[in-house]
């Protein structure tokens, strides 16, 4: 299909009514549609996307195209997901390109994995308000590409999104999406720049993902059912709503700085963190574990603590695991955040050193079970990556097997994983290649299609 460049003047009120007639159509209150009219406004919600050369902006339900007319660039990709099948060919019609695709599926529905390979993500949307926070649950969670999100909401939403401690509006939401993300509330908008009108004013927010040092390592799954649980009974103290802190809450809330009594709206996010972290489980320091140094011929010639062998470049082992699906798809982990080296690449399904003692296959079973959480299935040998420089320093024998899930990731090891095709990945790798581990780029192409 020939490119396709959208004239850059917006839609007026009068467009969208002369184009609502043409499609014989009309906005739908079941599917949250109220399209915005003012011109002014769509150029500055777009500017605060901050487009770049090579992004790939994702819009979610851009109606008729209001946005999306300030979108169209030549040096970006545009993806455009659109549930109204009434307004889906006019989309085609008007965007579709060869760098511009138009899914017609509910943005709830949509496969994350169809964003990855194709630049920076950033995305912006005037979102359906009734489906909004589910919708800012997926496109901010682990396994969205996006470092940036630009969103319409209720103004109410809004407000509980970037609400300050020791306020009404301030909840669980507010900790729970603030852990990982910088929100601003950026203007707010009155009901009149919309047609038709909803009943309630609209608020434009930016979400900005954090950097690794401004996010404290926990585990968020027990961050997250502190938080949820603390705000459950907003008028009761902590203490009677986190009951395995009893025992000790005396002295935990001193530490914390504040009263026995205190309230979930009383802490602040560091104080919830804080709490999260006592009660995480505590494990083993890294730099205690053992690796057995081996010479060039990989024979064993004396064991060392991790941090002498990483510092020294000593040669040791490690194993990496290759699982598949039934479908063929290989699951892939995106590496933590506080990862010591290659954080937030994607790596093979498990990896790790071999422990002083121990032999590869074993350490293969041991680094499923300690990443993945799953009993290892048959696995086959299907080559070997010779120490080298480019391997850190490391034997990597590569194993390969047959897994369905599920998978429990380890907190603070593992951010994420998915299932991808082979294809998908290969395509990948060659468009973005700083997105993988460097020894995931090695064994690839020991795998056959």
């Amino acid at each position: 299909m020939d490119e396709k460049t959208a004239t850059p003047f917006g839609m007026t009120l009068s467009e969208i009514h002369r184009k609502l007639t043409e499609l014989q159509t009309a906005p739908t209150r079941s599917l949250g549609q109220n399209f915005l009219h003012d011109q002014n406004l769509a150029r500055g919600i777009v500017a605060l996307l901050d487009i770049q050369p090579g992004d790939h902006i994702v819009e979610i339900g851009p109606g008729l195209g209001a946005l999306t007319e300030f979108l169209v660039r030549p040096d970006t990709r545009l993806t455009l997901i659109e549930k109204d099948s009434r307004l889906v060919p006019h989309l085609r019609e008007k965007f579709e390109s060869g760098t511009t695709r138009v899914f017609h599926t509910d943005a709830l529905d949509f496969d994350l994995r169809e964003l990855w390979g194709a630049g920076p993500v950033k995305i912006v949307g005037n979102l359906p308000y009734y489906i909004s926070t589910p919708l800012i649950a997926k496109y901010a969670s682990a396994l969205s590409p996006a470092s940036r999100l630009v969103l319409t909401l209720q103004l109410e939403l809004a407000q509980r999104l970037g609400a300050s401690h020791d306020t009404s509006d301030y909840g669980a939401m507010t900790l729970c999406t603030g852990r990982r993300w910088d929100i601003r509330l950026e203007r707010k908008l009155p009901a009149s720049v919309f047609h038709p009108r909803p009943k309630v004013d609209s608020a434009v927010i930016t979400m900005r993902r954090k950097p690794r040092d401004k996010v404290r390592p926990l585990d968020d799954a027990v961050f997250e059912s502190l938080v949820r649980r603390g705000f459950s009974e907003r008028r009761k103290q902590l203490r009677n709503l986190l009951p395995e802190f009893k025992n000790d809450w005396e002295k935990i809330a001193s530490a914390l700085g504040v009263s026995p009594t205190v309230r979930a709206e009383q802490l602040a996010p560091a104080q919830w963190e804080s709490l999260a972290f006592t009660a995480s489980p505590k494990t083993a320091q890294h730099g205690a574990e053992r690796f057995d140094v081996v010479d060039e011929n990989d024979q064993v010639v004396r064991s060392e603590f991790r941090d002498v062998v990483h510092v020294n470049n000593l040669r040791h082992r490690a194993a990496h695991m290759l699982l598949f699906n039934a479908s063929g798809e290989l699951y892939l982990q995106k590496r933590s955040i506080w990862k010591d080296r290659n954080p937030t690449c994607w790596d093979s399904s498990a990896a790790g050193h071999v422990d002083a003692g121990e032999d590869y296959l074993t350490a293969a079973r041991r680094e499923l079970h300690e990443e993945l959480g799953i009993e290892a299935p048959e696995l086959t040998s299907i080559g070997r990556l010779t120490c080298s420089e480019a391997t850190g320093w490391e034997f990597i024998e590569i194993y390969t097997g047959q897994h369905e899930g599920p998978f429990q990731p380890a907190a603070l090891e593992v951010e994420t994983g998915a299932f991808f095709s082979l294809e998908k990945i290969r395509a990948w790798a060659a468009a973005s290649p700083g997105d993988f581990s460097p020894v995931f780029l090695q064994v690839l192409p020991l795998l056959k299609s």
